[in-house]
């Protein structure tokens, strides 16, 4: 998802203007709408598909990431204690 500046920067004020067309280049481009106040970043409008999937990767990241770090820990089980604990033996 890389954002196009020239795009996909638009002043709040469009967004009070003509919000449907600022949701629907947000849906159809796949890429996030950063909306300005005064020249500063305030708030971004995502598609409801690509929010949803944006929290599903971080979900499984920080999954990947916290069984990495309890490998790292020493905080593991044996395969064959795992089949136990699952009862598929």
């Amino acid at each position: 998802m890389q954002v196009k500046f020239s795009e996909d920067v638009i002043p709040l004020s469009d967004l009070k203007i003509n919000p449907g067309k600022v949701v629907s280049r947000a849906q159809d481009t796949h890429r996030p709408i950063l909306l300005t106040s005064r020249g500063r970043g305030v708030a971004v409008v995502q598609g409801l598909e690509d929010f949803e999937k944006t929290a599903e990767e971080l979900k499984f990241v920080k999954a990947v990431a916290q069984g990495l770090m309890e490998v790292r820990e020493g905080n593991t089980v044996s395969l064959e204690d795992a089949k136990t604990a699952l009862g598929i033996m």
